[in-house]
């Protein structure tokens, strides 16, 4: 089954309104390779004002809310980012998971709610260091992965699963490749378990420390569908080369 890849931006706690430029850059330099999906996940206080900013573009938001509405002080729904403009949301990233306490049903509740409402979801997975030394990093993603997944899904396009190993974003280090395709390569079996043959259709996305310089070899890791980028997503200096190398042929 081809799958388009996907390159989505997570801004986190960064961008004012003097980051809408490079919007406008990264969208436009979308444009010109319309075989890849582009993204940027920007904070609320920007949504509005990014999709202004690049009529079309796809604008994501960071974290929703799994309830429609309710006295939840500080928290967005999912509905409140489509009102905002918003196409896509993350859920579960790590920085939720241990800053947060979310837990894989919290996860879950979040990705039907945004899918249920008709937002694409980014929905991420990953080990820290000790997991990993531990040599339980696959079977600690596996599990994660099985008890956040959505009971069922429509567009298996509109669900993608970032595998991001948590002592590898921000940090400049990057798993191998070997590493990389061996989780990529369990994920896609239990997205399969769970969905039959719409399991081929969900992207699966790298994230930690991409960047131009590694970007291309992550690309040619087999189910490797694109990449969710941190810090190298905030200046379209750095992110549009991502987008190129995820262009390129070979495919």
């Amino acid at each position: 089954m081809t799958r388009w890849r996907l390159i989505a931006g997570n801004w986190k706690m960064n961008g004012l309104s003097n980051a809408l430029s490079e919007v406008t850059a990264i969208a436009m330099a979308a444009e010109r390779h319309g075989e890849v999906d582009v993204a940027l996940c920007v904070p609320a206080t920007l949504i509005e004002r990014a999709v202004r900013a690049a009529p079309g573009f796809m604008i994501g938001g960071q974290d929703i809310r799994s309830e429609a509405s309710g006295a939840f002080t500080g928290d967005s729904s999912a509905a409140m980012l489509i009102d905002a403009g918003a196409r896509l949301t993350i859920v579960g990233h790590s920085e939720r998971r241990q800053g947060h306490g979310e837990r894989d049903a919290a996860v879950k509740a979040k990705a039907e709610a945004g899918l249920g409402a008709g937002l694409s979801v980014i929905l991420c997975v990953g080990e820290s260091d000790e997991v990993r030394s531990a040599g339980q990093a696959v079977a600690h993603v596996a599990a994660q992965l099985d008890q956040s997944l959505p009971a069922t899904i429509g567009d298996p396009a509109a669900l993608s699963i970032a595998y991001e190993p948590i002592w590898a974003i921000g940090t400049g280090k990057v798993a191998g490749v070997a590493e990389i395709g061996e989780m990529h390569a369990v994920l896609r079996a239990r997205l399969v378990a769970a969905y039959g043959d719409a399991g081929q259709g969900v992207r699966i996305l790298y994230g930690g420390s991409v960047k131009a310089s590694n970007a291309a070899e992550i690309f040619g890791v087999p189910d490797v569908d694109g990449a969710l980028v941190g810090g190298a997503s905030l200046t379209s200096a750095d992110f549009i080369p991502i987008i190129f190398a995820a262009a390129r042929p070979g495919r």
